[in-house]
């Protein structure tokens, strides 16, 4: 899918933007599709049972809340992920494991690393909509990430 998140606000300036500030960790810079939303505050456990579960090419938003003080996703969430078609990750969060993050071929965005892993009590919320950096993004908005950025749309805007 070939698209460059400068063009697609340039043609759609009503879309939402993330503010800056995500990083890229995972193997593949610029992904795209339909989201899964989760709300999880210092707590991977849906996390992990979302990125065990098929993913037919989404992306899925987690809001840690901007936590830094423990990472949502490490490279075992991330393999699963792509083992199970996911097309990337989005973390108002942390992610660890960065080096082993860089050698796998899925998107994987966050606000930096962080080497603490998080609880897992079975806290957090799916299929809600988030308040990200500034953009709002609704359970099946579609995301499109690149070395620019993260945008969110109602609509697919590229074929």
């Amino acid at each position: 899918m070939e698209f460059r998140t400068p063009d697609l606000l340039d043609a759609h300036p009503l879309i939402e933007a993330c503010e800056a500030g995500l990083l890229h960790f995972g193997g593949v810079r610029r992904f795209a599709g339909p989201a899964t939303t989760l709300r999880a505050f210092e707590d991977n456990s849906l996390v992990r049972e979302l990125l065990k579960q098929p993913g037919h090419g989404r992306v899925l938003v987690v809001d840690g809340g901007g936590s830094r003080r423990c990472a949502l996703v490490g490279d075992v969430l991330a393999a699963a992920a792509l083992e199970n078609g996911w097309a990337g990750v989005v973390v108002n969060g942390c992610v660890r494991d960065t080096a082993a993050l860089a050698g796998l071929a899925i998107g994987v965005m966050a606000l930096g690393a962080q080497p603490r892993r998080s609880d897992k009590h079975g806290q957090g919320v799916r299929d809600v909509p988030l308040q990200i950096l500034g953009a709002r993004v609704r359970p099946d908005d579609f995301v499109y990430a690149d070395e620019d950025g993260v945008v969110f749309s109602q609509r697919p805007l590229v074929g």
